[in-house]
């Protein structure tokens, strides 16, 4: 199950570092990591605070009841 994960966040990473590295390039393998990382970054942020985001919404529906 995390190789699946991995792998998906590897592929993304691949198609995002081709925009700006050529594929053969000596460097690819090192740009895609870094776009993983940054990518892993990102969805380690939006989970740590959607909840916040959620229990504000919902706390501002309850005052209004």
């Amino acid at each position: 199950m995390l190789g699946w994960i991995v792998r998906g966040l590897l592929i993304v990473a691949g198609f995002v570092a081709s925009w700006f590295v050529a594929k053969d390039a000596p460097q690819f393998g090192i740009m895609q990591m870094a776009v993983a990382l940054f990518l892993f970054v990102i969805v380690v942020a939006v989970l740590a605070f959607w909840p916040e985001q959620w229990t504000h919404v919902l706390s501002r529906l309850h005052r209004r009841r």
